[in-house]
């Protein structure tokens, strides 16, 4: 996959260990402290960012996501799919952090698709505007 070199890869499959005892890629967001988690009392609660999880695995991710959305000098995105991604979800009104915790839930998505069927990575065709 663009923007994961080897050392990256070695260090997401190191953490991950053995991806069939994840049952979905939610279970992995969940292990890895991607997924939201819900705070609520006589029916009325709100969704915060977890604190739990593995937090080398979390930091992989926000590394990874970082590396997606960010513009080198020449001006061209790193991966202009998330990059399109990152900026529809700024225009729907989440900040800039939220945005990016939207990107590392895809690519918890996309790792444990990878690695479940033992998959290569195909580039997604991008929608033109």
């Amino acid at each position: 996959m663009p923007g994961i070199g080897t050392s990256i890869a070695s260090k997401l499959i190191a953490e991950i260990g053995d991806i069939r005892r994840f049952a979905s890629a939610d279970k992995l967001a969940r292990f890895a402290g991607v997924a939201p988690v819900k705070f609520s009392s006589a029916g009325k609660g709100k969704e915060q960012s977890s604190r739990q999880g593995n937090r080398q695995l979390h930091g992989l991710f926000y590394f990874l996501a970082v590396t997606m959305v960010s513009k080198p000098k020449n001006g061209i995105p790193n991966h202009p799919v998330f990059y399109d991604y990152y900026l529809r979800k700024i225009g729907e009104g989440k900040t800039k952090s939220q945005a990016l915790v939207c990107i590392m839930r895809r690519l918890v998505n996309i790792v444990y698709g990878m690695m479940k069927n033992k998959t290569e990575y195909r580039e997604p065709i991008r929608e033109e505007q």
